[in-house]
């Protein structure tokens, strides 16, 4: 085993043997943090030799047509492009409590019409997880629960299931046994999303991963989180209005300019498909000096 101490940038997840106030790679102050770091030299050899890939020539490469598998909501499938792509990692991110882990849950009705689905629940318990899908009407016996923080440990369940989509809520909360550090680090949280990443696209499973935010609104953990994943999707809203708004800031596979929006109710969350006309029916009539476009 080797253990020796290194320093993560919090932004970009740039490596450094030393303290430095300012990153040398991506330029922020005071954003390098201290954490052990213990790796078997078991583990990189496993890696080396599960490295097997040949290349192959584009024209060879087959593209099928159900390459997309809708999830069910119509506002949900356009910001991600018309639905979830096979193999792919999506990131989504919002504030505590703000309907992140409602909305992932009420897409596993539909999702298990054509697909099992595996949650992997890291936060709460199997018992708050069914509390949740009775309130949210979600009943079906193609849902599975997994509670388990253990990153190798899902993986492994996961191969032996085999899962056409895979929920994780949430990625802080995940640890490698790999890496000596706590569950949440920076190291922690991008040797958990590689592992992850790298299980999404050799099996194919469609991997949600759900990530909270920091005090500045943007997704805890290193930046390059958001580079390794496909698209990242924020789930955003005032706790003291029922209105949520789903936005794109990265999207492999679509365009980052859409929006979906939604209203909160106590049976879960419904989508608005005609956002301008609920923005309408709050205004005066007549009201003058306004002008509608």
């Amino acid at each position: 085993m080797k253990n020796k101490t290194v320093f993560f940038c919090s932004e970009c997840g740039n490596e450094s043997s030393k303290w430095t106030g300012k990153c040398m790679a991506c330029g922020s102050w005071n954003t390098m943090i201290e954490q052990k770091v213990v790796k078997s030299s078991s583990n990189q050899a496993s890696l080396l030799s599960s490295n097997t890939s040949k290349p192959k020539k584009i024209s060879e490469i087959e593209i099928t047509d159900d390459e997309r598998t809708s999830t069910g909501i119509k506002e949900f499938d356009r910001v991600l492009g018309g639905g979830i792509v096979k193999g792919s990692l999506v990131l989504v991110g919002g504030d505590p409590g703000i309907g992140k882990s409602t909305l992932l849950l009420q897409i596993c009705q539909h999702l298990c019409k054509s697909d099992v689905v595996l949650y992997v629940t890291g936060e709460e318990s199997e018992r708050q997880i069914k509390l949740r899908a009775e309130r949210l009407s979600v009943d079906t016996d193609d849902l599975y629960i997994l509670s388990e923080t253990n990153c190798s440990e899902i993986i492994s369940s996961a191969s032996d299931f085999n899962p056409g989509i895979m929920i994780i809520d949430s990625i802080q909360t995940l640890f490698s046994e790999d890496v000596n550090s706590a569950a949440g680090s920076v190291s922690q949280v991008r040797e958990c999303t590689m592992e992850l990443m790298r299980f999404a696209k050799e099996s194919g499973t469609m991997v949600f991963l759900i990530g909270h935010v920091n005090k500045e609104g943007v997704i805890a953990g290193p930046k390059v989180l958001e580079h390794m994943v496909d698209c990242v999707l924020y789930f955003e809203g005032e706790r003291s209005s029922n209105y949520r708004i789903l936005r794109s800031a990265k999207n492999r596979f679509g365009s980052t300019n859409e929006i979906g929006v939604f209203e909160m109710f106590d049976n879960g969350l419904r989508q608005i498909e005609s956002p301008s006309e609920m923005l309408l029916s709050e205004r005066p009539v007549d009201a003058p000096g306004t002008c509608v476009t």
